[in-house]
């Protein structure tokens, strides 16, 4: 893909397209090609219970708390202009419903038991922090914008991407793929690589593991195939017990060498545990959602499957 000639004023205007994060990764090198900056959107439509990342989700600031570090000193308490926070038995206790993310507890809590998940920032600036690692980057590396989901900003992302290819910086996004296709089309217009999350092939086990079923999805995904000239990276999170068996993998196989022929990698990604420990930090119930790390057998076994079909699947 060209790299874009931007004007001094469409540069500018672009700088200043403002959009709601969670963090910014230095030197990854699992998320497209070639070493790359993550920058990570807060916001997302889907709702899967296995989601490593639960801060993600929703689109605002929100508190995360860890116990363990609370030392019951009550400050906390002192400066929430909400009263949403209580001392209960030598620890503070956060009401979520009148929690408004403001960050007043945060900046008092010495121990660091308090922490604010999101935060706005200019495309400008996420450019910044991109562009300061240029030399790293090579011929493949650059920016990934995911999530959450990259595309719950999509102004921000489009105006991110725009700066990064004016610069010469290659671009890569990863996406759940729920959203309308002409908010596809317009952002993935300057992306050089498109990581597509693909979590079931059945949309009524889609709809119970993620909240959404997956026709448009899978038609965006197709249409992405057909419609764009970015390169194709399927990405599929196997999680034993839910989506991680011989048959869902096997169609996954069969959808993406038919109907997506210019993918060039299909990566299965083995479930971890991480995300639990986040999930209790924002008081949110997993629902009786139980997993196990799938060993290193279990995982060579369903990336057969996959080259079965005639892909890569590293």
């Amino acid at each position: 893909m060209a790299d874009l000639t931007l004007s001094p004023e469409e540069r500018n205007a672009l700088r200043e397209v403002t959009g709601t994060i969670f963090n910014i990764q230095h030197y990854c090198i699992h998320d497209g090609p070639g070493v790359r900056t993550n920058v990570f959107v807060k916001g997302c439509p889907l709702r899967c219970i296995w989601c490593a990342n639960p801060e993600s989700q929703v689109a605002h600031p929100q508190l995360m708390y860890r116990a363990d570090k609370c030392v019951g000193c009550g400050a906390c308490v002192e400066v929430c202009p909400n009263k949403a926070v209580k001392l209960l038995d030598g620890k503070s206790l956060t009401d979520r419903a009148l929690c408004k993310g403001c960050g007043d507890c945060v900046s008092v809590c010495k121990p660091e038991a308090r922490d604010l998940m999101g935060y706005t920032i200019t495309a400008g600036e996420a450019f910044d922090k991109v562009a300061k690692e240029k030399i790293f980057y090579g011929d493949d590396g650059g920016l990934t914008v995911t999530g959450g989901e990259a595309l719950a900003h999509p102004e921000f992302t489009l105006a991110l991407l725009k700066l990064c290819k004016d610069d010469g910086i290659g671009t890569a996004v990863e996406t759940c793929g729920e959203a309308k296709w002409e908010t596809v089309k317009k952002v993935l217009t300057y992306c050089d690589t498109v990581l597509f999350d693909m979590k079931e092939t059945d949309s009524a086990k889609h709809k119970e593991f993620t909240g959404v079923g997956n026709e448009l999805i899978l038609e965006n995904l197709q249409k992405i195939n057909n419609e764009l000239d970015c390169d194709i990276w399927v990405r599929v999170p196997t999680i034993p017990g839910y989506n991680a068996d011989e048959e869902n993998i096997r169609k996954v196989g069969e959808f993406v060498s038919t109907k997506v022929k210019r993918c060039s990698r299909v990566d299965l990604l083995p479930f971890h545990n991480m995300g639990e420990s986040k999930a209790e930090q924002l008081d949110r119930d997993l629902g009786g959602f139980h997993s196990e790390v799938p060993s290193k057998e279990f995982m060579d076994n369903l990336k057969d499957i996959i080259r079965g079909f005639g892909l890569n699947c590293p």
